[in-house]
């Protein structure tokens, strides 16, 4: 059995990366933390656990979410907003001496700018697929899948 505790802290923050630049306003380096054919995908529960391939996200590359993030910022119209990670329940749940399952629980509170007015946006289970490489951990699949079966308004910022 192989003891995950040596690569614990290095995943977690990876995980801890990933959220502090979407909640900072520095998207782009999302893209950054994911290996060039990695995927990122948000899917409902309801979706997933029945096998359905709907996702309200499906970027199957880092530049496919790079091309998502370059839309936010210059085509999409949208209420100015931003994000707040809660992270928990950090698991790691397989995996061999570089290459680890991780489960993690999120909820992300979402605060409109101009109002003020907070709102919990999403909750649920993120699986993670993380790489140890020379250079740093990075995310060869992220998989977020949100507990409701709707997403209230358009989800233009990833998770």
């Amino acid at each position: 059995m192989i003891d995950f505790e040596p690569h614990y802290r290095r995943v977690e923050q990876l995980i801890y990366a990933w959220a502090r630049a979407i909640d900072e306003d520095r998207v782009e380096h999302i893209a950054e933390l994911l290996f060039d054919d990695g995927r990122y995908t948000v899917k409902s529960r309801f979706n997933h656990d029945r096998g359905l391939p709907l996702a309200v996200i499906d970027a199957q590359s880092a530049a496919q979410l790079r091309d998502r993030i370059l839309s936010m910022r210059k085509a999409n119209v949208y209420q100015p907003q931003h994000y707040r990670h809660m992270l928990s329940g950090v698991h790691i749940a397989s995996g061999d001496d570089n290459t680890f399952e991780v489960t993690h629980n999120f909820l992300i509170v979402r605060t409109m700018d101009l109002s003020g007015d907070m709102k919990i946006f999403a909750t649920g289970q993120c699986h993670d697929l993380i790489v140890l490489t020379p250079e740093g951990a990075k995310f060869k699949e992220r998989l977020f899948l949100f507990d409701s079966r709707v997403v209230e308004t358009l989800m233009v910022i990833p998770l």
